[in-house]
């Protein structure tokens, strides 16, 4: 017979890790399945460090999520005496010009400030004048401007991913490593869930399994879009650069280039060889999660730091300490989708990525938790992040 649960979570990265420790907690009977052993660095939760802002200029809906989370960080950091989030601050750069588009949003620093005023963030506006003055490293432009936000900063995925996950299984709930979902059906009272190892019965399933979702929700495919990212740790030059990039001096940023792309970046936070971990987001080419290039060439890298490194951050030389591959699963407008599916009530679809699903992870889980113990009545709504009708 079919082992039997309230709830399965397939994928255990960010929203399923997220999703499995809140079941645990509630003490419901819960099974978590991934495909490999999370955190890994096959999907989109991996990199050492995620930016966490406030105020997101992809919506003013985001700012409760990632409220919650900063939060449930910061209780789960009093549980295990781990750091999990720094808050050492957020910088949206833009200026005069056509700029890269950010997760949409051509005018993504006027949404940003938008987003901060209706959710009573705290934030300052910077000149040119300020920004160089206070943020050495920046080689900014005239008149380029920024927002500024001191609650924005950086996340752990890898330590956020394998706590919640320890947590979880501290509850009660069982982990699945290795195990690979090939097909579920909802019947009328149970779902059933058919892996590599076995059959599974639960009274609701979780799908979360990112840049896996056009291959396991055929039927909604053409919603995602996966697209690959390299991130990138170039070192820096020498000594003295290095106190320019540590936390307290450098925030984290998301600057909208004159350029096809923006990028995005982060202090050296102390691991290893003195480096900045920066990054591109492109939107030109797609590709799935078993087929991505995982490597990143020294041609791709050489291209990389030639045009959006070396003209704008100080002291950062061109070789790359390190490279990782991400993948993004986007959807129109870098919207979330938290929904059930149309044809089956009992299986709740969590793909909030886009590429700035992470900050919101903690908040987003304990939603899909009471969505799982209660139905729809969930403290933070889920309502806009609904498959389109």
């Amino acid at each position: 017979m079919p082992e039997k649960f309230h709830t399965v979570v397939v994928g255990l990265g960010a929203m399923g890790a997220a999703s499995l420790y809140q079941l645990a907690k509630r003490g419901e009977r819960v099974l978590g399945i991934d495909k490999y052993a999370p955190p890994h660095v096959y999907g989109s939760t991996h990199g050492d460090t995620r930016i966490t802002r406030l105020a997101s200029g992809e919506g003013v809906e985001y700012t409760a999520f990632a409220r919650r989370s900063h939060e449930i960080w910061r209780d789960l950091e009093k549980q295990s005496g781990q750091s999990l989030l720094v808050q050492n601050g957020l910088l949206v750069i833009s200026g005069d010009g056509p700029r890269a588009s950010a997760h949409g949003k051509p005018a993504f620093l006027d949404a940003t400030i938008d987003a901060a005023r209706v959710n009573n963030v705290a934030y300052s506006v910077l000149s040119e004048a300020d920004i160089r003055s206070r943020f050495s490293a920046f080689n900014i432009a005239a008149n380029d401007r920024a927002y500024f936000e001191p609650e924005g900063g950086y996340l752990y995925p890898e330590r956020c991913v394998e706590l919640q996950l320890k947590l979880a299984k501290a509850h009660g709930g069982e982990i699945q490593t290795g195990e690979t979902m090939r097909s579920f059906a909802q019947h009328s009272s149970y779902v059933e869930i058919v892996t590599d190892r076995g059959e599974y019965h639960a009274n609701r399933l979780v799908v979360a399994a990112g840049p896996w979702l056009p291959h396991l929700l055929p039927q909604q495919a053409a919603v995602f879009t996966v697209r690959r990212q390299v991130l990138y740790w170039f070192a820096l030059e020498d000594i003295a650069t290095t106190a320019m990039y540590r936390p307290e001096a450098f925030p984290v940023f998301y600057w909208q280039l004159p350029r096809r792309q923006s990028i995005y970046g982060f202090p050296w936070i102390g691991d290893g060889e003195p480096a900045v971990k920066i990054a591109t987001e492109q939107y030109d080419t797609q590709t799935t999660a078993d087929a991505v290039e995982r490597t990143a060439s020294e041609a791709e890298t050489r291209a990389t730091y030639d045009e959006y490194i070396a003209p704008f951050l100080r002291g950062v030389s061109s070789r790359a300490a390190k490279s990782a591959v991400c993948l993004y699963t986007c959807t129109g407008d870098a919207r979330f989708i938290i929904d059930t599916l149309p044809e089956a009530s009992r299986v709740m679809v969590a793909s909030p990525c886009s590429g700035h699903g992470f900050k919101h992870s903690a908040a987003i889980g304990e939603a899909i938790a009471e969505w799982a113990t209660f139905g729809n009545a969930t403290t933070l709504s889920l309502e806009q992040f609904r498959f389109a009708a």
